[in-house]
């Protein structure tokens, strides 16, 4: 019988929820939660320990919790690791992609994760490690953990892997020579491509090209002593009380907030940030670090554009799916629409 060991964090880890977040990496011998689903959809491969570690803290402290998971390992025999599934948790998946290259390259073993299309941790490690083609929620656990678990054994008995779109796993940039029996010469499937796209059929390319999303340069502010002048953080400067409750990480929700009052700079203590990718002290301590509404007003004084338009608008930006960004992005547009605003300073951290 093969061995693996699972990954998860301390949500599915049954430590807590957010206010878990800086959870400490620990391996428990046995079973904790998916890891009990995960071992039963196994046939050839037991799971005999589940490591768990909170999403925040492998995001801010990444090189010690590897090290960390990495000294749990060493003692341990196994032949398969597993880590998630991840769904659309941005810090979560980034946490599986970096635990399971660790691992790869230190030990030496196949690993595979799961992960939604949306999940930035995608595009981070798909080149180098198996990320499957996950559900959006947990609500797709059995699914996923349905795919892990017939990946994983194929790959821990060393049997051939067949190509992302058959296997399910996203396409890791690699091209492989498939004999077709019979066989069929390149210029009859080009043809044949070409008749179906002629004739609206469905039809499969033999190189996917992948969908970039492009967006137009806007024309320049063409007077900007005049222009109404916008600000826009994914730095996760909120009110003290975070009243629209933007979550941390992965955000879902934005805030517009009412600045007209403050004709110098955002006092501490009454704004902060709420951004789980940085440490907060300094922005907690001066939020005009994130937000620089002392030299927006100092430029304004100085005529420098017409004026600062009476809301900023905040999110948080680590983790947050493309998806997710492009809609929130679309819904303050209108916003600044509505506010005649010309132009919009975007800043981040």
């Amino acid at each position: 019988m093969k061995k693996g060991i699972l990954y998860i964090n301390q949500f599915f880890g049954q430590i807590g929820g957010e206010e878990h977040a800086d959870f400490e990496p620990v391996i428990r011998e046995g079973l904790v939660g998916p890891a009990t689903a995960l071992d039963a959809a196994l046939s050839d491969v037991t799971i005999t320990h589940t490591i768990i570690c909170g999403d925040n803290y492998m995001g801010s402290n990444t090189e010690e919790a590897l090290i960390r998971i990495s000294d749990f390992l060493r003692d341990k025999d196994f032949d398969i690791f597993f880590a998630g599934p991840a769904f659309r948790a941005g810090r979560y998946g980034i946490a599986c992609g970096n635990v399971c290259q660790m691992v790869q390259e230190q030990f030496k073993v196949p690993v595979v994760t799961s992960m939604n299309d949306e999940n930035p941790g995608v595009e981070m490690f798909r080149q180098n490690i198996y990320i499957l083609k996950g559900g959006k929620s947990a609500a797709d656990m059995r699914k996923d953990i349905k795919a892990m678990a017939q990946l994983g054994e194929k790959l821990a008995k060393g049997e051939p892997i067949g190509s992302a779109q058959d296997e399910g796993y996203f396409g890791r940039g690699e091209r492989h020579q498939t004999l077709l029996e019979p066989p069929i010469p390149a210029s009859d499937r080009v043809v044949d491509m070409l008749l179906k796209k002629l004739n609206n059929q469905p039809f499969q390319t033999e190189l996917p090209i992948p969908e970039a999303d492009r967006v137009p340069i806007a024309p320049a502010v063409k007077d900007l002593s005049k222009a109404t002048i916008a600000f826009v953080t994914s730095g996760g400067i909120v009110p003290a009380d975070n009243p629209d409750r933007i979550q941390s990480a992965s955000a879902t929700r934005w805030g517009r907030y009412n600045i007209a009052q403050y004709k110098d700079r955002l006092p501490a203590g009454e704004y902060k940030t709420i951004h789980a990718g940085y440490d907060p002290a300094a922005a907690n301590e001066d939020p005009n670090r994130i937000f620089p509404l002392d030299a927006l007003r100092a430029y304004e004084r100085e005529g420098k554009f017409g004026m600062l338009h009476d809301y900023y608008y905040a999110t948080v930006g680590t983790g947050t799916t493309q998806g997710e960004a492009a809609r929130m992005g679309r819904e303050i547009a209108e916003y600044l629409h509505e506010g005649n605003v010309d132009a919009v300073i975007l800043v981040s951290t």
